[in-house]
This record gives structure tokens, sequence and C-alpha cells, in this order.
């Protein structure tokens, strides 16, 4: 041994140990056993060698590692250098992270984010509910002019009327059946083949047919009905125990289907549009829907109804949940368009047809409903913690979007919809009401709140009945209503899952914060601020 070997006072055969191994940057690498190209413990020198250091020891092991090796390394390294670097230049300044193209791939969330607190989970909420703030003051979307919304579905305003029958509540009408008596109306109806139920409704509805015609100058009519009242919303609000609870009303009980999902998907040809298009439902399969009211409205007219005076008073009525805020079809039918927001909404439609309709939207606290919404349509792996995660995603997704962005355009977006998740944007709210507020008076629509429908049962529903118009209760149709059983609720399983997290509650409550405080201030209730829960 030189004596350039004693310069630095280390003994190998004490110092077994010493190697990058025994260096803080090692734990980097976690427990587990991690060989490096500088470990020193297995370095073979005689135990009888007396010496204080080795000055050399380093070259005498480069020596030994092949050129092989060391550029295994270099290249490791390198490439590691290239990966971190990407990162930080993708990091946005809050702590997010986006992708160029935000609607293909999803934000990269650890499992661990969902055991963390809002402060930690890479959302800046104050800067985000700042910016949905100054969003939601923009102008109110352009109605289309009626020529236009006419001219995108001929067929359907070539079959219904501008005009309805006088002295019927419901807005129905007269077509001419011009077919052979013989011939069965409901063979073709494409409802019957999705609907056990409405099938066995139109085996009924054919063994009497013929019986309900009106006839008049040698011709044969039949009463079409459109609905008079319209339940539009929102999923997981409550729409199916209460649409159930009307049909208990002698007015309104010869309704048959709840979600036809006619004016937002069917008649597009679509019924789930991960599905992609299926068959168009035309018009009359439409109105085939309503044609038990039709009958008995009929009946009355004609005097054949034992009596009943009040036939003309039926009403007609539906509660497909998408109606409010489901306008996807006409991004998949006119993809090659440059708008970001749909051109024409259903209420558009609607308007045309039937100017007078009465609109029923039940809501929830917006952080409820997504929560049971994720329970209710997610089949397997629901948690809490799933959940959260979930959360996380769809409003790094959102605000993303925003930054690019108008609010209604975000709202509206079918690509964003399609990767979130969870279905934040059903719960805001007040985007959805402004736009029906385009077309539809105010007088004509009824908002209530779960919470409240939930709790005085009795009382909301009278508000309903008298929105409706429709006549007072008997006390035995009374205590039927109140005491029906209620409809939809959680299942079991997901009841064993328990709340939400306290971080995903608090997430969610200021994301939709802003869009409460404006539809309180709209509505003129401080109630749907949703402060209390």
């Amino acid at each position: 041994m030189s004596q350039s070997d004693c310069k630095y006072g280390i003994n190998p055969q004490t110092d077994h140990s010493y190697s990058l191994h025994s260096l803080p940057m090692a734990e980097n690498y976690g427990k587990r056993s991690t060989g490096t190209l500088f470990d020193f413990r297995h370095t073979n020198f005689p135990e009888n060698q007396d010496v204080k250091c080795v000055p050399l020891l380093f070259l005498t092991n480069l020596q030994r590692i092949s050129k092989v090796k060391v550029v295994s390394f270099l290249l490791g390294l390198t490439l590691t250098f290239l990966i971190m670097a990407s990162y930080i230049l993708m990091w946005d300044k809050k702590g997010l992270l986006f992708t160029s193209s935000p609607y293909q791939l999803r934000p990269v969330v650890s499992t661990a984010a969902a055991k963390v607190s809002t402060k930690n989970n890479l959302i800046d909420m104050k800067l985000l509910v700042k910016i949905i703030s100054s969003k939601q003051e923009y102008t109110p979307r352009k109605v289309p002019d009626e020529k236009d919304v006419v001219e995108t579905d001929s067929r359907m305003f070539s079959v219904i009327p501008r005009r309805f029958l006088p002295g019927i509540k419901s807005p129905c009408w007269y077509e001419e059946f011009s077919s052979e008596l013989g011939t069965d109306p409901y063979r073709r109806n494409l409802f019957t083949l999705r609907s056990k139920t409405f099938k066995t409704v139109c085996d009924h509805l054919r063994t009497s047919f013929h019986r309900h015609l009106h006839h008049r100058n040698g011709k044969h009519f039949r009463l079409r009905c459109l609905p008079y009242f319209y339940i539009i919303g929102q999923p997981k609000c409550g729409t199916t125990d209460l649409f159930h609870r009307l049909l208990l009303h002698p007015e309104v009980q010869f309704n048959t289907m709840k979600e036809p999902h006619w004016w937002t998907r069917k008649r597009f040809g679509y019924i789930r549009f991960k599905d992609g298009f299926q068959e168009s439902f035309p018009v009359e399969d439409y109105l085939d829907l309503f044609d038990l009211a039709a009958h008995n409205i009929q009946e009355g007219i004609s005097g054949n109804s034992s009596g009943d005076h009040r036939a003309g008073q039926l009403i007609t009525g539906e509660a497909s949940a998408s109606t409010m805020w489901d306008n996807q079809a006409w991004s998949y039918l006119h993809s090659y368009r440059e708008e970001t927001e749909p051109p024409f909404l259903a209420q558009d439609f609607i308007h045309t047809v039937q100017p007078g309709a009465k609109i029923i939207i039940m809501l929830r606290d917006p952080v409820e409903r997504l929560y049971s919404d994720y329970l209710y349509f997610k089949m397997a792996n629901k948690s809490a913690e799933d959940f959260h995660q979930k959360v996380i995603e769809s409003v790094q997704l959102f605000q993303s979007c925003l930054f690019e962005k108008s609010l209604r355009s975000c709202v509206y977006n079918t690509s964003l919809s399609n990767v979130m998740p969870v279905r934040l944007n059903l719960g805001m709210y007040i985007v959805f009401l402004l736009d029906w507020l385009t077309v539809i008076h105010r007088e004509q629509i009824l908002v209530l709140r779960l919470e409240d429908y939930a709790a005085n049962l009795k009382v909301t529903i009278k508000k309903v009945f008298d929105f409706l118009s429709v006549g007072p209760l008997s006390e035995q149709v009374e205590a039927a209503v109140s005491k029906r059983p209620m409809s939809n609720t959680r299942r079991t399983a997901d009841r064993n899952l328990g709340p939400m997290l306290p971080a995903t509650r608090d997430l969610l409550s200021k994301f939709h914060q802003p869009f409460n405080h404006k539809l309180a201030g709209v509505l003129n209730n401080k109630a749907y601020l949703w402060s209390d829960t």
C-alpha cells in the first residue's frame, strides 16, 4: 500500500459498510435492497492487511466495472432527468397538472389523494370559485328563430298542429286515421319493444281502439295529446317518487311511462349515447304514450264516460329527468359544426309546439345529488375513497375547460362530460334554469327542493297539485298519496358504504357555492344556498 492510501484515514477492515447504501440519498429508493455501481461492501481486501485508508478504492472499483454498466447508468440518469423536467414544465403554478388536451386524458390523481384534506388535493378552490363567479356573468343565449327550429324537424311539426282543441285541458287535437279499421295502430311502436309495461297497455288499447275513433264526414279521427306537464329534472332528486304519487290523483292517473327520454335522445335515434345511433323514434310513437289518457278524454267528449263530466280535465304528463340538461345529441348529429354550445335546446322544440307547457323541476343539494348519482349508476368497486378521487379528477377537468372556454360551453361540452368520471355538471342548476327561462315564462315553471319534499310531503304535493290546477283530493286518495312508500330509494349495499368523506363534501360545497348563490338570487329563496346542509 502506498503512502497516498493513508491520507483519508479509513480502514476497510473495520468500515465494511461504507457505501452509497448508507448515504441519505439511498432512502429515495425505498426499503427494497438496491444495488449501485459504487457498492464497497464486497471489495476483496485481505482481512489482515494493516491499512488505515484506501484512497484508490474508488478508482480500483471503477476499473472493475464494465463499460456497458457505465453507459447503462448514464442513460438511466439522463432518462430520469428528462422525465422530471417534463413534469416540471407541465406543472401549473397552482399545483394542477394539465395536458394539452384535457378532454382526452384524465388528470393523474394518486390513490392517496382520497385520504387527504381539500388543502392538499392539488386544487386551488379559491381560484376556481373566483373563475366560476366571473364567468357566470355572461350574455343570455340567443334564442333561435322559430323558423329555424321548425326546419330542423319538419316531420314533427307537420304532425303536431299549432292549435289545440278548446275545452280540453290537455293539449289535444284530432288526427285523421286513414288506415284500414282492422289495422293494428301500435304494431310498429318502438317503445313497445323496450317496455313490457307499455306493451301491455297497448294490448289493452288495441282491443277498444276503433271504439274511441271520432267520426266526421265519413272519415275517422283519433284523439292525439301531448303532455300537459313535464317533470324535467334533475336525476336523483325525487322525480320518480313525485311522478308516481301524482298518478294517484284521478285526473292524472292515465299516464303510462315515466321517462321516455324522447325530446333529448330517442327522437334523434339514441338510447344510450355510448351505444351509438340506434333508430329514430318517430313522433307518432311518442304520442302513443298518451293514448290511454286520450281514450278517456274521448269517452268524455262522446258522452260515454258514465256521467264523468271531468274527462275533459284529465291531464297528461311525463318525467324524463334528462329533459332539463341533456342536449348531447346535437354534438353527435352535427359533429362537423364548430359551435361550442348546442345551437338548439330541448326547450326550443317543446316551447314551439306547446308554448303553455307546465314545467316542474326538482332539485336537491348538488353535493348530495352527485354522491347519490355515483352510487346509483356505478355498479362495482364503489367506495367513499373512490368517489373522492373521481370528484377531484372531474373538478380538475372542469377547471381546465374554464381556462379555455365559456361557462356554458363547459357545462354543455359533450367531450368533457364523456371523460369526467362523475356527472359534476348536472349540479350546475342555474345554467340550465336560465336557459329554460329564455323561452318558458317564469310562472309556468315550478321549482321544488327534495329536502322540502321529504320533510313535508303533504304540503309539497299540494303545491304541485295547485300548480297543475287539478281538483281537490278525497280523504281516501290524500291518505294514499301520503302513505305511499318512497320510490327509488338508496339500495342497502349503497347505504352500507356510508356517507362521502368530509374532505369530499368540503370540496364540492366550495365548488357549487357560486352556482347556488346565483340560483338562490334568481329564485329569490335562500334555501337554494343549501347552507344548512
